[in-house]
């Protein structure tokens, strides 16, 4: 394999396979943005949650169980949402 060291001024020392092109890291800002974009999309999973179980309950048990079923399924991507503003927030801080 051939490496190369690549002359730019934001990457110096990298090394990069021969024809390959570095991608930019994202901004501060931009790891802000998708930051609270997680947070926010987090208490609408909740609140997403508590209106699938209400309103998609029908008469019968087996439409009542599969609401609660898909109202917990739904409710499950809160903490992921949660953690990922959580990492996104830390490396914006990180971030020069």
């Amino acid at each position: 394999m051939c490496y190369r060291v690549e002359i730019n001024p934001v990457q110096a020392n990298k090394t990069t396979r021969l024809g390959k092109k570095r991608k930019m890291p994202m901004q501060s800002t931009q790891y802000k943005l998708v930051s609270y974009s997680c947070f926010i999309l987090g208490f609408a999973s909740i609140a997403g949650s508590i209106a699938i179980w209400f309103l998609t309950g029908g008469s019968s048990p087996e439409t009542q169980a599969h609401a609660e079923r898909f109202g917990i399924f739904v409710g499950l991507w809160a903490p992921t949402f949660f953690i990922l503003s959580n990492r996104f927030s830390m490396y914006a801080d990180k971030k020069p």
